[in-house]
Formats: C-alpha cells, structure tokens, sequence
C-alpha cells in the first residue's frame, strides 16, 4: 500500500506541506516495505488556478492508496475520492511520522474536503 504525503522537502524528515495542490513534493511511501520516492510538485505553487486538479489527476497516475496532508479543496478531494484513493487530512509533523500515523492508523481518514476557494493564495 503506497501513501502520498505532501511535504515541504525532499525527505522522510521533511515537514509535512499543509497544502495538498500548492505542496512543493510529494512523498511516496510503502510504510511496509519502507521504501519511499519524491514526486516534484513545484510548477503548481504558483498556478493562477487548478493546482489541486492537476496534483490530483498526478497523484491518480502515480497510483496511491492514499493521500496524507494538511489540507485538501473540494475539486482535488472529489477526483482522489473518485479514483478510490483515501484522503488524510490534518496530517502534521515529519513525513516520516505522517507516514507513522497512516500505517498506525492514527490518521483520521476524511469524509469531505476542509477547503473550499478561497484557502491560501485565493485559489484551491
């Protein structure tokens, strides 16, 4: 089972990124077998509109069970949630610990997007 995290830097250690659209990476971890890649996500920080769409429909080809991050907009959650993939939101601290929780299970899995237009720079 892989997980995607958003993360500010390219390690386990890195913080976890609190936007899902605009993170700067992604993470891809299997908690069990450990092994984990780092997916750029740096030309959607500064998109106009549609950031989460397109990170979205990235992480969908990648082919995550699951999404950890801070927080998730309503068109990115629909098309993950669409897709089969379990979004986690609220995710704090590390990647590494990010990845902890999931495997844990202390991670509470999301009925429904946190953000709607508006969250950040104006634009989800």
């Amino acid at each position: 089972m892989k997980v995607a995290v958003t993360s500010l830097g390219e390690s386990l250690a890195s913080p976890v990124d609190e936007r899902f659209g605009r993170a700067r990476f992604f993470v891809i971890a299997d908690p069990e077998t450990e092994e984990w890649s780092v997916e750029d996500n740096r030309h959607n920080m500064q998109a106009a509109e549609g950031a989460g769409v397109r990170a979205a429909n990235r992480i969908i080809a990648i082919g995550v069970d699951a999404v950890a991050t801070g927080h998730c907009g309503p068109k990115a959650f629909a098309l993950l949630s669409a897709a089969g993939i379990e979004v986690y939101q609220e995710a704090r601290g590390s990647v590494r610990n990010a990845v902890k929780a999931f495997a844990d299970g202390t991670l509470e899995k999301s009925s429904s997007p946190d953000v709607s237009r508006g969250f950040g720079t104006g634009k989800t």
